[in-house]
């Protein structure tokens, strides 16, 4: 039967994003139980990919990312796919009709990944449209099940929320990206030039973003807006240490939340969704 085999495709997206992701896992987590698996689904799609243009470097990148192009497009159109991750995701986007567009954006950001290692302001904007906002959107199709009025009212502001969260990650892994990947993201920044002052032009950018997401987030339904917010919550404050940091030190090292920290996080939010003070 085919249920099983989609049962069994739901739980391997689901343990690609909790092995991936302990943000966005714990996120989902306080997200309503009926929409888990379609954000799952979701997110092991992207990290699929991810994968391919960051991790498998003794492989034919171009020729994996190309196949597995194809091999989702056929997915969503067959509505089956004997990768599970795959079978997973083209449920999620025929049952929510998730626009081609989206996926095609997102696909085309992970092949800029294959042929640039920096970038100017229309290519920056250009991935971060395909790497993360169309991202957000996608979930917004299953928070709002539906209802297109809201997802177009809520639209920019899931579009922000993914920006910030990509631009904090380029933060984070501003090392790692360059010293392994050979990329830097954000134009205009010579890594080994980083200074003060660029630093907090970015961080302006991205502090932009988070104000235009959180009033979005307080407009979500209550099936969504506990999970997403943690998630901001989460963001936000890894977005405050390394904002704390020097320049020189976030070049250095891989800036991280505690685990205790993250308790906390999550103990407030839960406290300010339920007295309704987000």
């Amino acid at each position: 039967m085919k249920q099983l085999f989609d049962q069994v495709s739901a739980k391997c997206s689901k343990q690609i994003t909790r092995t991936y992701s302990t943000s966005f896992s714990l996120g989902i987590n306080f997200l309503n139980r009926k929409i888990h698996e379609p954000i799952y689904g979701i997110y092991g799609f992207v990290r699929l990919a991810d994968e391919i243009v960051d991790s498998f470097h003794n492989y034919d990148k171009h020729e994996l990312l190309k196949r597995f192009s194809n091999e989702t497009e056929l997915a969503i159109a067959q509505k089956i796919s004997l990768n599970p991750v795959l079978n997973s995701f083209q449920k999620v986007v025929n049952k929510y009709r998730i626009e081609p567009e989206l996926i095609e954006a997102f696909l085309n950001s992970m092949e800029m990944d294959l042929r640039q290692t920096s970038h100017d302001t229309q290519s920056f904007n250009e991935y971060i449209l395909g790497s993360a906002e169309v991202v957000g959107l996608m979930c917004l199709r299953v928070f709002t099940d539906g209802n297109e009025a809201l997802y177009q009212q809520l639209k920019p502001a899931a579009m922000k929320l993914g920006s910030a969260f990509q631009k904090v990650n380029f933060l984070r892994d501003m090392q790692q990206d360059y010293e392994i990947l050979g990329r830097s993201y954000f134009p205009g920044i010579n890594f080994k030039e980083f200074n003060h002052s660029q630093k907090k032009e970015i961080e302006n950018d991205i502090n932009n973003d988070f104000n235009h997401a959180l009033d979005g987030i307080k407009k979500l339904p209550r099936s969504s807006r506990l999970g997403v917010y943690i998630a901001y919550v989460y963001y936000r404050s890894l977005f405050s240490k390394i904002h704390a940091l020097p320049a020189e030190r976030i070049m250095r090292q891989r800036i991280r939340i505690a685990n205790k920290t993250k308790i906390s996080l999550l103990i407030n939010s839960v406290i300010r969704n339920q007295f309704n003070t987000l």
